[in-house]
């Protein structure tokens, strides 16, 4: 499911545009202003951005440059919306770091289109290294794990536990399979140190507001991570 992050202080647009994106499948994110939506696109990579010209404080136009001058974020498609229409602007946004540019007032079903269509020339492969599951976010590229937004500190060996069982959700692994796979087959330790990684992952995720039991124990087997829609 790819994150859309939609940035614009008319809160009707907003509501707008979510409402049309989650309709066609999209997780989204809002924001109101540049410096907000530079942190959420910070921790949490949106796979789009949705961008109005006219911001409070920091206007689309620097959150654009901001964006672009950043390694990580510097390849994030982005729809710059404006109402202003002019050759000028519009050359002038897409100089500046956009992608495309839509004047408003716009059509909702055309916008979504063009989301498409950007999102399709995404290089292959790209989204590999995020997944995302409801209000669960494991970005592998930062190594670092979200729930509503929220960082939740995960070790580098638990991380990869996680990112491991969540790639590959209703598969079960056995903690032999586990041990080998994280820590090496030359690891002295023993299956009882995959009991005690999964202990810990549950006791920092699963009981946070809404958390489901992420990681299921399969009696005499190993563990599975939970489907979406269990």
């Amino acid at each position: 499911m790819a994150l859309i992050l939609v940035v614009d202080d008319e809160e009707h647009i907003q509501r707008l545009l979510g409402f049309t994106l989650e309709r066609e499948g999209f997780e989204v994110r809002t924001a109101g202003d540049g410096l907000t939506a530079l942190k959420l696109a910070e921790n949490n990579r949106p796979d789009l951005i949705i961008l109005d010209v006219m911001l409070p404080g920091m206007d689309g136009l620097q959150f654009c440059k901001a964006l672009r001058a950043n390694e990580r974020s510097r390849d994030i498609p982005v729809i710059m919306l404006s109402a202003r229409g002019a050759e000028k602007d519009k050359i002038w946004g897409l100089e500046t770091g956009a992608d495309d540019y839509v004047t408003k007032p716009f059509s909702a079903r055309e916008l979504v289109a063009r989301v498409r269509a950007h999102l399709r020339r995404r290089p292959p492969g790209q989204e590999k290294n995020r997944l995302v599951y409801g209000q669960l976010t494991i970005d592998r590229e930062r190594l670092t794990v979200y729930w509503n937004d929220a960082r939740q500190e995960l070790t580098p060996k638990e991380f990869e536990l996680l990112y491991l069982l969540a790639a590959y959700p209703g598969r079960v692994f056995s903690r032999e399979y586990l041990l080998d796979k994280i820590w090496g087959y030359d690891f002295p330790g023993g299956s009882r140190t995959v009991d005690v990684h999964i202990r810990y992952i549950r006791q920092k995720l699963e009981q946070l507001p809404g958390a489901p039991r992420f990681i299921q124990t399969v009696r005499g087997a190993g563990y599975r991570f939970r489907e979406q829609g269990e």
